[in-house]
This record gives C-alpha cells, sequence and structure tokens, in this order.
C-alpha cells in the first residue's frame, strides 16, 4: 500500500487569536447575540435606576461678598485679602452652619414635614421602598418619648437641609451661588430664598454683636441693624423682597433671588440612554472578545490551521436538525451538497496526487459526527468521480452505518477480519458506485483484532475493485483503535466540529497518531457557522 508523507503536528503555545479585520467582524456577529443581551441589560440598568431616581429640582440664590465695611465680620477678612475661592468657600460653610439652617428649617417647617415626602413625586417602585423605609424609621422613633422624637426629627430635618445645599463661587468675582435641590421646584425656590435670608440675618447678627464689643451702644447703628434683622426675619417667608432690602447693610447680599426651576437638574435622559447604549456596546464587544478568546474551541478554518499546523480540506454547513441525515439520491443542489462536493473534490484531486488508496476518517470525540460525514463524503465521491467507493464501518463498539444505510443485520468487518466471511461478501452495494460494510460483531477486544488480523492486506485486495476506500473508525479520546488503523491505511481525515471541539482534545488525539506513523492528510470542519452575512462579507 502505498502512502503519503506522515503528517505531523507541532505544539503552538503562541495563539494569535485575530488576524484580519474580517476576523474581527467575525467575532463581533459571532457574538451578536451576547454582545445584544449586554447592551439591553445596560439600558435596563439604566432605566431602572431613572426609575429609581426622584427628579431634583434645583434653584439658585446669587449672592456678593463686600469689604471694606465699617464693622468687618472676622471670618469676612480673607475675602479683603483678595482670596475669592477661599473666602467663598468660607462663606459657604456658614451657609450649611446649625444657627443659619435651624433658622431656616423653623422658618419652613421641615422637621414637621412627613417621613414619605418624597413619595408624592416618586416613581411607584421607588414610593413603595420609601413606604417600607418609613415604617422601619417609624417604629425606631417609637422607642423615644414624644420630646425625644421632636429633637431627633427637627435634627433630621436639618442635616437633609445641609445636604441639599451646595455652594459654588464664580471664577474671577466676588459672587457666589446658594443652590438648593428638592422634588417640588416651589419648595426648592422657597428653601433657597428663606436659606439666603437667614444667612444675611446671621451675618447681621454678626455685624451688631461686632459693633457693640467694639464700641459698646451706638443707637442710631445699632437700631438700623436690630430694624434690618427684623425686616429680614419677617420676610422669611420665602416671598421676593424688594431690591433694597435684599442689598442691605449685610457684609453679604442678595443680588439674584431664587426663581422657580421649569426643569429637573441633572443630565438628559435621552443623552444618558444613548450613552448607555454605546457603552453597553463597547462592553459587550469587549466581552465579547475576551470570550472569543478564552474560548477553546475551533471558530473557522484559519484557527484549524494555525493550532493544528494541519492541512484544511474543507467544510460541512451547519444545518437544522436532521440536517445531516444521508443525502437524499435525487438531491441535486443545496448548500450542503456544494459544500460535499467541493470536499470530494479536494480529497479526489489529493488521492490523485499522492497515489492514496484508503482514508481512514475519524474525529477526537463522539460528538463531531464523522459517520455522517463519512457516509455523505462516500455518496458524493461516488456520485462526482463516476468510480467504485468503498465505506467500512471499523467502530466496532457502536457501530452506526447499519442503521444510516438502513442495511440488514448481517456480517461485517469483524466477520472478514476473523476469516469468517470473504470481504466481497460483506459488502452491499447502496448507490451506483458506492458500497458499504458495516462493523460486525465480534467478543474480541477491537485493537487486537485490527493489529493481529490481515487488516492492510485486506485493504489492498479491496482497493483492486474500489477506487477510493474510506474506513470509519471511533473517536480517539475513548479507543486506540484509530491509531491501529490508521497503521494501515494511506491516509487518516479528522473531523472537528465548530464551537465543540476544543483544541487541546484534538491536538492530544493527533500525538496519540505518532506512536505509530499515522500520516494525518488533513482536517475537516463539521458544523461551520457563517456569521458574516454575505453583503458583508463581500466588503471586509
Amino acid at each position: 500500500m502505498e502512502t503519503a508523507k506522515t503528517g505531523t503536528v507541532k505544539s503552538d503555545n503562541s495563539r494569535i487569536l485575530f488576524c484580519t479585520f474580517r476576523d474581527y467582524v467575525s467575532v463581533l456577529f459571532r457574538q451578536k447575540r451576547s454582545i445584544l443581551n449586554v447592551v439591553m441589560l445596560v439600558v435596563l440598568g439604566v432605566l431602572t435606576v431613572f426609575t429609581l431616581m426622584t427628579p431634583v429640582y434645583e434653584a439658585r440664590v446669587k449672592m456678593l461678598i463686600t469689604a471694606g465695611k465699617p464693622v468687618q465680620a472676622l471670618y469676612d477678612r480673607d475675602w479683603a485679602r483678595g482670596q475669592n475661592v477661599q473666602a467663598a468657600l468660607t462663606q459657604g460653610e456658614i451657609v450649611k452652619s446649625t444657627p443659619v439652617l435651624e433658622r431656616a428649617v423653623e422658618a419652613l417647617e421641615l422637621h414637621k414635614r412627613p417621613f414619605g415626602y418624597e413619595q408624592r413625586f416618586a416613581a411607584p417602585l421607588k414610593d413603595a421602598l420609601i413606604a417600607i423605609r418609613g415604617i422601619i424609621k417609624n417604629a425606631q422613633l417609637r422607642q423615644y418619648s414624644p420630646v425625644q422624637q421632636q429633637a431627633i426629627l427637627f435634627r433630621d430635618a436639618l442635616e437633609s437641609l445641609r445636604q441639599r445645599i451646595s455652594i459654588q463661587p464664580i471664577p474671577h468675582t466676588d459672587l457666589f451661588l446658594i443652590e438648593v435641590r428638592d422634588f417640588d421646584p416651589v419648595a426648592a425656590a422657597t428653601t433657597a430664598n428663606i436659606v439666603s435670608r437667614s444667612y444675611i440675618i446671621f451675618d447681621l447678627e454678626q455685624q451688631l454683636a461686632e459693633l457693640i464689643l467694639r464700641y459698646g451702644e451706638v443707637p442710631h447703628q445699632v437700631q438700623q441693624l436690630e430694624n434690618h434683622i427684623r425686616k429680614m426675619s419677617v420676610n422669611l417667608g420665602g416671598k421676593p423682597v424688594s431690591n433694597i432690602d435684599a442689598i442691605g447693610p449685610a457684609n453679604v447680599k442678595i443680588i439674584e433671588q431664587a426663581t422657580v426651576p421649569l426643569q429637573p437638574a441633572g443630565p438628559n435622559k435621552s443623552i444618558i440612554v444613548v450613552v448607555s447604549l454605546l457603552a453597553g456596546f463597547i462592553l459587550g464587544c469587549g466581552l465579547a472578545f475576551i470570550s472569543e478568546f478564552i474560548d477553546p474551541t475551533f471558530k473557522s478554518p484559519q484557527e484549524v490551521e494555525r493550532e493544528l499546523k494541519l492541512s484544511f480540506l474543507g467544510s460541512i454547513p451547519l444545518q437544522q436538525p436532521g440536517g445531516h441525515e444521508l443525502i437524499p439520491p435525487d438531491m441535486k443542489r443545496g448548500l450542503t451538497i456544494q459544500f460535499y462536493q467541493i470536499l470530494a473534490d479536494q480529497i479526489y484531486l489529493l488521492i490523485q496526487d499522492k497515489r492514496l488508496s484508503t482514508l481512514q476518517i475519524t474525529s477526537p470525540t463522539n460528538i463531531e459526527g464523522s459517520d455522517k460525514v463519512t457516509a455523505n463524503l462516500g455518496l458524493t465521491l461516488a456520485q462526482r468521480t463516476g468510480k467504485k467507493v468503498a465505506i467500512i464501518d471499523a467502530n466496532l463498539h457502536n457501530p452506526t452505518f447499519q442503521k444510516i444505510f438502513q442495511l440488514e443485520n448481517r456480517k461485517g468487518l469483524a466477520e472478514v477480519l476473523e476469516g469468517k466471511v470473504p470481504a466481497e461478501q460483506a459488502l452491499v452495494e447502496v448507490r451506483p458506485n458506492l458500497h458499504v460494510m458495516s462493523a460486525g460483531q465480534t467478543d474480541t477486544n477491537s485493537v487486537i483484532l485490527f493489529d493481529t488480523s490481515p487488516l492492510e492486506q485486506i485493504l489492498n485486495e479491496l482497493h483492486k475493485q474500489y477506487k477510493i476506500i474510506l474506513v470509519h473508525c471511533p473517536n480517539l479520546r475513548s479507543f486506540r483503535d484509530a491509531v491501529v488503523v490508521g497503521s494501515h491505511t494511506s491516509a487518516t481525515l479528522m473531523v472537528v466540529r465548530e464551537s465543540v471541539t476544543r483544541r487541546q482534545v484534538v491536538k492530544r488525539a493527533l500525538y496519540s497518531f505518532s506512536e505509530r506513523d499515522v500520516n494525518i492528510l488533513g482536517v475537516i470542519l463539521n458544523d461551520r457557522t457563517f456569521p458574516i452575512p454575505k453583503f458583508v462579507y463581500d466588503r471586509v
């Protein structure tokens, strides 16, 4: 028997997963469902956050800090030195100080607000969460006396107001903003105005104290400050005050009073959703490439050749359930037929060029579908070449060709190897130019039977009648039969399955062939998918 040069598999620890732009595009299309799921999860998460976020309105009061007053407060001296930002931050801390906020809380009666104040403005889901928190809070309050409860409510209201206030210095100016947030736009404007006036009252009180400490009782100036304090205290209702009262004699002045905001604060939700779509897509693509990189299975013919250092002989496309059954005799066209024809032509040319007589077809495991590939390849070779083709089922452990070709229960390869029947009698014509030999039955260990029987002589005799002989063997992971049979055939074809067969499993299987110097002709990729649409594939 003439054989071709024995193929070898070299170990390659360095793996280049993506080589061309088409490889990257292929990953995106292959992982499109995963990417879409990630995008949906990100957008759903953003929408959920939006649902849990109650709209907040922000009102602003513009304040001016002056210097050079006849009586200057201690905390205002930094401003006189020109330290604008520091002074503004200092004023901000004063605005949020307890004396200022206590007056605002009392004026607004924030401590009398119900705990579930936000519920009026919240979405149903957030409403339920607030209600649960309210039940817990009320249970905690019942542990204290009424006086303690009022103190706790007042303290909580003050801290809540403090958290809702922020100070923004306006660069290169003597101005800063008091910003107050609230769920109610009217309440936001009212609170901002009251806090700013409470702040002015505090400043006037500091001036009054400084004046008395420094000069004693100065009736005219003391009376002027006291009158303005009383007037500002009356105006703590939140309604706009006149410009004269807003300017007043304080070191800080209201330049622009708060108005009712028309739109909630924060970024535009539509923009956020668009950004989340983009972020989800980028995240999905990143996860897709990571998944593709760590995936130990084969995804393309190029990867088969790179990883195994073997020739890629052809592929069979993934079909619907039942699509890998035997090709009907009258079927002339179709995607699967075309790929089998290409594969058959490639193998026939190799047989002619390398003068091969028998080909063993096997697989690393039992999930590659090598039996159906062998059956349909034999059918296509017989039809395309017009020459006699024989298929021999050498899988004595799990024979399938008797079922595939619907053969009667008769003697097969096992009986031929044991010398019970001639090889010619075990072959059955199933299609024009195609004969099949079933596996048969034996009690002898299959490896011993193949190794001690005149298998090579039998194959040589059959080659006188059949131009092409295909021998299907069981998988290499479970059995050693293919190693022995491969040493008696001209070459071996390995069938791997896209997205199923692991690279290391194939490499270990191929390494076992080195024991018997088995010639590995190449690899067939089964269940191949084409993730890139044709109109895109033609352009990348």
